[in-house]
């Protein structure tokens, strides 16, 4: 089969013959239709971020395509079944603290690379072999357009914070990060989802006029100043009452300063998720106030990823048409234009941007 290939970090991707995957007990070998280009692979594959990607190695998490072989402890899944691959994997041996690998991109602590050695290659192939349980049997809307299906890969993220923080109906959530490509997701959902009123803080105003003029009055915009005490009194005030929940999905190069007045604002007993890239190139601190927390009893989370059952909540809340994905601006790029698609989604990270490889569809 044909593969994109990170050879080196900072290397271009190379289109080149791999061996076919086999798949082994308890695996599902997809033939991948399409999978989303994050925003930030030009950071990844330049080694920029410092992921602990072992070249060479095919990146690419997650994405859509069909059944081509199924192992024999599969019971429900059939080839030729048009699915979702989740490439959170986790370790099957720890049902507590189970170690976690980001198929073909990322990984956490030495359990997690030995995963990632022995499921090493991701999406960006024609096929790929994924573990049973990471394999979600799709509805037959999906079939309609694969490609915008696509971005359940970046909503199922956004999902799994906002399952984390028991957002419910009828509450004030701020998005702290609301006119990045994850961040507008977190919004949509969350209206999708029965919030009353969603603060969405940031700078770029086209990005902000975007979210308004799709979701109208629920969405409060907040133009961000960049000095901590203002933004804080601003995000306040835009929720026009208690801000009940705050969920952080800023990148890395944003400062701590930005996630501390977003997540500042949040009531008495209210909560707080991390989910974004603050510190991780360095810098200050997040450093939330010791007794801030403790008095006001404030709920402060970290969730990286999402729970596995997440996956099923997400593909029957976007067959719902809640959030409705004919919104979406979808550009795809064939497997030999992968570098294109690479450059092409660094340009345009944007609110419902999405760029889409399509590996096997030609």
């Amino acid at each position: 089969m044909r593969a994109a290939v990170l050879t080196e970090f900072g290397a271009p991707l190379t289109v080149q013959e791999v061996p076919d995957p086999v798949a082994g007990l308890g695996e599902v070998v997809v033939d991948v239709l399409a999978t989303c280009v994050a925003p930030y692979a030009a950071e990844v594959f330049s080694g920029a971020r410092n992921y602990p990607l072992v070249p060479p190695v095919v990146p690419g998490t997650g994405g859509l395509g069909r059944v081509a072989h199924i192992g024999p402890d599969a019971t429900r899944l059939r080839v030729g079944d048009l699915v979702w691959c989740d490439p959170t994997v986790r370790s099957r041996d720890d049902a507590l603290t189970p170690d976690i690998t980001l198929q073909g991109w990322s990984s956490r602590g030495d359990g997690g690379a030995r995963l990632a050695r022995y499921l090493h290659d991701g999406a960006f192939a024609e096929s790929m072999r994924v573990p049973t349980e990471n394999v979600f049997r799709l509805p037959a809307t999906a079939e309609d357009d694969v490609a915008r299906w696509a971005s359940l890969s970046v909503y199922v993220i956004a999902y799994g914070g906002l399952l984390a923080g028991g957002l419910a109906a009828g509450e004030t959530l701020l998005v702290s990060g609301a006119t990045g490509n994850l961040g507008s997701s977190a919004v949509a959902l969350a209206l999708a989802m029965g919030a009353g009123r969603v603060v969405a803080p940031g700078r770029n105003r086209a990005a902000l006029g975007l979210l308004t003029d799709r979701f109208g009055p629920r969405v409060r915009p907040v133009v961000l100043s960049g000095e901590e005490a203002a933004d804080r009194a601003a995000m306040s005030a835009a929720a026009d009452g208690p801000v009940d929940m705050v969920i952080d999905l800023l990148p890395p190069s944003a400062p701590s300063s930005a996630a501390r007045a977003a997540a500042m604002t949040v009531r008495e007993y209210g909560r707080v998720v991390l989910m974004g890239g603050v510190g991780m190139l360095g810098g200050a601190d997040f450093a939330l106030p010791y007794p801030w927390i403790m008095r006001n009893s404030v709920t402060v989370r970290g969730q990286w990823m999402y729970p596995r059952t997440a996956n099923v909540g997400i593909i029957r809340l976007l067959a719902s048409g809640a959030p409705d994905l004919a919104h979406e601006r979808n550009r795809s790029f064939a497997l030999d234009d992968v570098n294109s698609a690479v450059t092409y989604a660094a340009a345009h990270g944007g609110p419902f941007d999405r760029t889409v490889l399509t590996p096997s569809a030609g």
